[in-house]
């Protein structure tokens, strides 16, 4: 295994035009009936249930953002992430359509308005991967001013399994080596072309994935100029496309990918 270097379910980013909306969904989120709080370094998280047992979870939180520091070259949240937890299916359902009916519903929302991220999620199987996805997301939207859409669902899912699992045990995988078995080649081009959530469906997110997983993992230049794009981002200043970058830093950088995946062994 080739070491990470040291060194942006499902994100919903909505735009609230007026202060007074800012306010009135904190005066909901501060009403509601929070049976227990924690804090987790960025994290602020308010839970309808007992936290007692979650320290591992939110240790982990804690771990994605070192993580974000080191692999991304990126600075550590400078606002707090509110994360608000429901008991079960139906109490979160209830509130999303009451307070945020203009969202399409998902089982875990990601949500930055003019204030502090915000995220949603339920108690269930998936609570944990659904936490690590959209806080993954909330990290990276804390600290840039905009990032591209197949890139943020690519960290995500990249950061979204337990750390042990990321290079060898992310369920994106084996399907992608079934793919690029029966000759798939994952077109950076085609992730960059996507407008919105609606046109990334799974096969998009699994290249996203694997995207993200060749620059962490693959050649050093790929890596660098991850780490430069996401710099650019965080300047404010025109980075260009990545694929671009990457294809003047490499070459055929969709062949090396291919190359990367194929040799990828424990």
């Amino acid at each position: 295994m080739q070491p990470l270097r040291p060194r942006i379910g499902l994100l919903l980013v909505a735009a609230f035009s007026a202060a007074t909306a800012l306010l009135g969904q904190t005066r909901d989120c501060a009403a509601q009936d929070w049976v227990d709080g924690k804090v987790a370094g960025p994290f602020v998280c308010r839970a309808e249930f007992s936290l007692a047992g979650s320290e591992n979870l939110l240790r982990e939180l804690i771990q994605i953002q070192v993580d974000v520091i080191r692999y991304l070259g990126l600075p550590a949240a400078n606002e707090q992430i509110e994360v608000y937890l429901f008991r079960d299916k139906r109490s979160y359902s209830g509130y999303i359509e009451k307070h945020l009916p203009k969202v399409p519903y998902r089982r875990a929302l990601f949500i930055k308005g003019q204030g502090p991220g915000r995220v949603y999620a339920y108690q269930s199987r998936e609570l944990a991967v659904d936490l690590r996805h959209e806080c993954t997301h909330a990290l990276l939207h804390a600290v840039l001013p905009v990032v591209p859409l197949w890139l943020d669902e690519g960290l995500a899912e990249y950061f979204e399994v337990p750390a042990d699992q990321r290079a060898f045990g992310n369920p994106h995988l084996a399907p992608l080596r079934w793919n690029l078995r029966l000759g798939a080649k994952p077109k950076l081009t085609d992730l960059e072309s996507k407008g919105g959530l609606s046109e990334m469906g799974g096969t998009e997110y699994r290249y996203a994935w694997a995207w993200v997983h060749f620059m962490l993992h693959g050649p050093p230049e790929a890596h660098q100029e991850l780490v430069q794009f996401l710099a650019a981002l965080q300047a404010r200043t025109p980075p260009g496309l990545l694929s671009q970058r990457l294809n003047h830093r490499l070459s055929d950088a969709e062949q090396r990918l291919v190359a990367h995946f194929k040799g990828w062994k424990r």
